[in-house]
């Protein structure tokens, strides 16, 4: 049987939205006016067809049935988690890492004093949540033992998450334990949950929100020949497929976020067409995170203009985003990326 997926596109930004919505002439993201849609891509794995929505009332009784369920998941309203604001477009989920060796930043905060510091800035700037993490899993890294990443962590961990909503980015449940017991409102597992086969345990028993990644292969080999026969819809049916398992486990929140791992296992074909189709996770029926900050593919498309923090690449990314309904991004230069969407902002309005 021939597998229908639902693309929202051509979308609209801000008080033309909100006119456009009260005409019914669009349909909103999470019942947020601000930012809607008229048009679809009805996709399968051989074709896509792209018709305005006041056209799918033609369609035949089956397709209009399977379309209309993702748009009413599309449009259903969020419940606010984990200090995230759903009511708005975008959440920032501010990047502290206490590495020695990440991909940007490694060994720049893993000192007390930095590491807070640098947390407080972040929250200040504008970030909603502020995203811990102690083992470096960019491209090539090797992982480290639970005891290594609990001492680089645990000393910052436990002053922060006093004053500040704190998310923790790790792969190992008894990490994920002891940064619940201390506090954290959020689980960012980037192995999709696949790492430790106790973590899915640990949420459980915690009822704690927690990311789901999608990630090819391990940091040690996942960008060696990475390969999809689509990626865009072998990842919607990963996501679909780990729901249904972390359903059977007896996980039944909906305090889940779905990021697609951009730069985990893909090359910059798989990342650009990634991010030129993300609006088609929404009818899945949960938030979605990007982590578009620094990463390689700004790199890859600019080349000569390549810089150390790649502002330029992660702003233009991000407003591209927004512009697609993507309810979260991590960012690590909290303060541009504000700036940034604070200039939209105003330069959208009527």
């Amino acid at each position: 049987m021939k597998r229908y997926y639902t693309r929202a596109c051509n979308f609209y930004y801000g008080h033309l939205s909100k006119e456009l919505v009260k005409k019914k002439k669009t349909i909103p993201i999470h019942q947020i006016k601000e930012i809607s849609f008229d048009n679809i891509e009805i996709i399968t794995r051989k074709s896509k067809k792209r018709i305005s929505i006041d056209r799918i009332k033609y369609l035949p009784k089956n397709l209009r049935h399977k379309i209309n369920l993702d748009l009413k998941r599309i449009n259903s309203k969020k419940k606010n988690f984990s200090n995230f604001n759903f009511k708005k477009i975008p959440n920032i989920l501010g990047v502290l890492n206490l590495t020695p060796d990440s991909f940007s930043d490694g060994g720049k905060f893993n000192t007390k004093k930095k590491g807070i510091n640098h947390a407080m800035d972040l929250y200040k700037k504008g970030a909603d949540l502020i995203d811990v993490g102690g083992e470096s899993t960019r491209p090539g890294s090797k992982s480290i033992t639970e005891k290594t990443e609990w001492i680089r962590i645990s000393k910052i961990l436990k002053l922060i998450v006093k004053k500040l909503p704190v998310s923790l980015d790790t792969r190992k449940s008894k990490i994920m334990e002891k940064g619940i017991t201390l506090g954290v409102k959020l689980i960012n597992d980037v192995s999709g949950l696949e790492y430790d086969s106790k973590t899915l345990t640990v949420l459980k028993k915690n009822k704690i929100p927690f990311v789901i990644q999608h990630s090819k292969g391990t940091p040690e080999n996942m960008q060696k020949n990475p390969n999809y026969k689509n990626e865009l819809l072998d990842i919607y049916d990963y996501f679909e497929k780990k729901i249904k398992l972390i359903r059977s486990k007896g996980i039944k929140h909906n305090n889940i976020i779905l990021d697609p791992g951009i730069g985990f296992g893909k090359n910059l074909k798989h990342n650009m067409n990634l991010f030129k189709r993300i609006s088609i996770f929404h009818s899945l029926g949960f938030p979605i995170l990007v982590g578009n900050s620094r990463k390689r593919f700004i790199k890859d498309v600019s080349k000569e203009n390549d810089s150390k923090t790649r502002i330029g690449g992660t702003m233009a990314s991000s407003i591209f985003l927004i512009m697609q309904g993507i309810q979260i991004l991590r960012i690590h230069d909290v303060n541009e990326v504000m700036q940034g969407i604070k200039v939209f902002r105003e330069l959208i309005k009527n």
